[in-house]
């Protein structure tokens, strides 16, 4: 039974059972039976018949007859216009062939001997029924046979490489995927110059990056290539002008020395200078009162010989005193300068040992000129109270500082370092009494002025005078001014039988308000303004009483110092 379906299940015969099936019986309508192909009529071509309703595909057989190029189509072969009755045998029609004028007749198909079975399986090598053939090429010759071995079909969505162009009326094997002929390769796109460029640039970059992070690490970790030399200025004159900073302590230096003094339980640290040749220091008074009785005193030059020095003379009141060196040569004094043409703003430079640092230099400038201060008191009684109407400079002065030379713009001493005004604290001196107040750029010198003729009484008569005016003042008053004291100590009269004072016309309870012109606020600032000049100065005295405003005179006389 023949439904146009195929029929799987049939299976081909052994060749024993092969030899006892019968010869097909000519072909019906639906059957499609085909002759082996005779050498000598491979060329003629197969008349074409109706495919069947659902055509399938017989998975023994090779693939199908290649396909006529492109180049040029293959000739047409018409289908019947009606299919052949059982048993009858259709006549192709003639095909011409190219090149001549009329086409040779093709033999019809020979009839089969035996009816078809419709169960049958097609032989091996042939098509089955329902995988018709595909339409022949009719080349004008009769190709040779061909010289290589076809090359073996590639998978699907692979592209095999293009072909090369068939010769005109030249028939082979069709390839699907070659490619036909006048099929012109795409052109070889040409290479950018500029993806070129880039591509050596990025190389070359990353190339020198890892270089230099390299040669980067190798001098990280081995601290660099070769010798290190590093580059320095070509080696110039060490001289400074003389008026220089430099200048000025490198004349000075040697003149200034650095003092360690004991005694008494305690020690401390302080600096001095060179009067004369005869070894002679001044110095601050809190400086060497540790080996005021009994104590050493060491003396260190700036060139670092030491030498032992002797106490000739001090004084409490003016915060001065003198020290003695034996047996030492080269001494070199210093120059000293005049405290009265000083002018603030000039430029200062301060030596000394602060905080047993010997050889410190510092510059500034004056501050403020008859600066009243008051240092010292610890005694409790008075005794030990100094009074000066210092220089005040910005120059950095610290404890060890005590002693040593301020010196003006051409090395010469204007005064004597003495005392500090420490943060949250009043003016105290500052040198070596353990203190560890720093400098707040408040610092205050004793004019050289007063500091020569106290100097001077002490190497002559190891005792200092003071000026007095003969009174005893209130210094619990609290008014503006120093007020003249109703009594004075032990009971005794405020002011002084016969004295200055007295003579001059001062009562008690009067108010002096003025000295030379220069105001006065308390007790102590009137005594520091008496105690800047020499005793038989005489002053104007501007004072205040019941109301009136008066003028005095007053010579000052003398009175010993402590």
């Amino acid at each position: 039974m023949n439904d146009g379906k195929p029929n799987w299940w049939s299976r081909p015969s052994t060749p024993p059972e092969a030899a006892r099936i019968p010869t097909p019986s000519p072909a019906e309508e639906g059957d499609f039976p085909l002759q082996a192909p005779d050498p000598a009529e491979s060329a003629v071509p197969e008349p074409a018949a109706e495919a069947p309703a659902a055509p399938t595909v017989d998975m023994t057989k090779e693939p199908a007859a290649a396909e006529p190029t492109p180049s040029e189509p293959a000739p047409a072969v018409p289908a019947p216009s009606e299919p052949a009755p059982a048993g009858a045998v259709t006549a192709a029609e003639p095909v011409p062939v190219p090149g001549t004028r009329a086409a040779a007749p093709v033999p019809a198909a020979p009839r089969p001997l035996h009816e078809p079975d419709e169960y049958r399986t097609p032989p091996y090598g042939e098509p089955g029924p329902w995988a018709p053939a595909p339409p022949v090429q009719h080349p004008a010759a009769p190709v040779p046979p061909p010289q290589a071995a076809v090359p073996p079909v590639p998978p699907q969505g692979a592209v095999p490489p293009p072909q090369g162009p068939v010769p005109p009326h030249a028939w082979g094997q069709y390839d699907p995927w070659g490619a036909g002929p006048g099929a012109v390769p795409p052109p070889p796109r040409k290479k950018s110059r500029r993806g070129l460029a880039l591509v050596g640039a990025l190389a070359f970059a990353l190339l020198t990056g890892v270089i230099g992070g390299g040669v980067g690490a190798y001098v990280e970790r081995n601290g660099g290539i070769g010798t290190v030399e590093l580059p320095q200025a070509e080696a110039g004159s060490a001289d400074r002008a003389p008026d220089s900073v430099a200048g000025i302590a490198a004349g000075a230096l040697p003149g200034v020395v650095t003092l360690h003094v004991s005694g008494g339980g305690s020690a401390g640290t302080g600096t001095g200078f060179v009067l004369d040749n005869r070894g002679h220091i001044l110095t601050n008074n809190h400086v060497v009162d540790a080996a005021a009785t009994s104590g050493d005193i060491t003396v260190t030059f700036s060139s670092g010989e030491t030498a032992s020095a002797k106490l000739i003379g001090k004084d409490t009141g003016y915060d001065l005193a003198v020290v003695q060196v034996t047996g030492v040569r080269g001494l070199k004094p210093l120059p000293l300068g005049n405290s009265d043409d000083v002018r603030v703003g000039d430029p200062v430079v301060a030596i000394g040992a602060p905080f047993d640092l010997s050889n410190t230099v510092t510059s500034g400038i004056i501050s403020a000129k008859e600066r009243p201060i008051t240092a010292g008191g610890e005694k409790g009684d008075g005794s030990d109270i100094s009074y000066v109407d210092a220089l005040q400079t910005d120059a950095p002065i610290n404890p060890g500082n005590s002693g040593g030379p301020l010196l003006d713009g051409k090395g010469r001493v204007i005064g004597i370092n003495s005392a500090i005004r420490a943060a949250g604290g009043s003016g105290e001196g500052d040198g070596g009494s353990g203190g560890q107040a720093g400098s707040i750029g408040l610092g205050f010198a004793i004019p050289v002025n007063q500091g020569k003729r106290v100097a001077e009484e002490l190497i002559n008569t190891g005792k200092a005078t003071h000026p007095v005016i003969g009174v005893s003042l209130d210094m619990q008053f609290n008014g503006d001014g120093a007020r003249v004291g109703d009594k004075g100590k032990d009971g005794t009269p405020s002011v002084t039988p016969d004295g200055p004072a007295a003579k001059a016309g001062l009562r008690p309870g009067d108010v002096i308000t003025k000295v030379d012109g220069q105001r006065v606020h308390n007790g102590e600032e009137l005594i520091v303004k008496i105690r800047a000049h020499r005793p038989g100065d005489a002053l104007a005295l501007t004072l205040t009483r019941d109301g009136r405003e008066l003028t005095r005179t007053v010579t000052l006389g003398s009175a010993q110092g402590t």
